[in-house]
């Protein structure tokens, strides 16, 4: 009962930070998302130095802050558009400090430092698109966007993990997690599409059709990205990639499903001209 209590406590006072942080104002949620890229960062670079590599976790964490700070200034129109063209440039400076640190195996470092920036630096970057919607060559913070994506991730999850554990018979993906089941993805499916229609009438900013292919992205990219970050614990033989949150586990455990969505969200939002 106490490890329940914990756990919820925990989870709602992690989520009620992250929404703050998510609507109230644009700087707070530069400060918020730049400290969790960091966060997720750091967690991915543990599991590195336990596959027996050794990224360079300064370096790292502080282009990374970099990305993201500077995707963020220009999705909010705080710099010309132009300055993107500087963020593909923000990862090479880790191959060269490589020379320089006189480490064992600096191939697998080199590879792993760029895998976090790939795999996490992106992806939670563009939760900045998210919350800005484009006023002719101005920017106007519009933040449920990406409140919507979040409650459909949640309750994509809450779903997935209640009727998986109530009827979950068979197996998803045994080999990587045997735990999951598709009666689980089917209830967290339905929650999902709930949710999406939920979305549509409270944030019609976007259409009912868009808010739909969201929820179904979730569905699809968000069971992914659970599934390759339980096929990196299981690599590794570990359950959590981290204890900070208690009950939950670690950063990278609660943002695994959001570093596959937010990248297809943006590019379908921005295909599509929403962005």
């Amino acid at each position: 009962m106490k490890a329940l209590v914990t756990r919820t406590l925990s989870g709602v006072l992690f989520a009620a930070g992250m929404v703050a942080g998510m609507v109230i104002h644009p700087l707070l949620f530069a400060v918020v998302f730049l400290l969790l890229t960091i966060f997720v960062l750091l967690e991915f670079y543990d599991f590195c130095a336990l596959a027996g590599a050794t990224p360079s976790r300064s370096w790292g964490a502080f282009l990374g802050a970099l990305f993201f700070l500077l995707f963020f200034a220009v999705a909010a129109g705080y710099l010309p558009v132009r300055a993107a063209g500087v963020l593909p440039l923000l990862p090479l400076p880790l191959l060269i400090i490589e020379l320089y640190r006189r480490q064992e195996h600096p191939l697998a470092n080199m590879a792993f430092s760029l895998a976090g920036f790939l795999y996490v630096v992106v992806p939670m970057s563009m939760a900045s698109l998210l919350i800005f919607t484009r006023d002719g060559e101005s920017s106007r913070f519009y933040p449920w966007i990406l409140f919507g994506v979040t409650l459909t991730i949640w309750l994509y999850d809450s779903g997935a993990y209640l009727l998986g554990t109530a009827f979950g018979k068979h197996r998803l993906f045994e080999r990587i997690s045997p735990r999951k089941s598709w009666e689980g993805v089917l209830g967290g499916g339905v929650t999902a599409m709930l949710t999406g229609i939920l979305n549509a009438r409270l944030f019609p900013a976007l259409e009912l059709h868009h808010w739909l292919v969201i929820s179904a992205i979730v569905i699809l990219f968000g069971t992914w990205g659970d599934l390759v970050e339980s096929l990196l614990k299981r690599s590794l033989q570990i359950k959590d990639s981290g204890s900070v949150l208690p009950g939950h586990g670690g950063f990278l455990d609660r943002f695994d499903s959001f570093l596959l969505v937010l990248p297809i969200v943006a590019m379908w939002l921005w295909i599509t001209g929403i962005l």
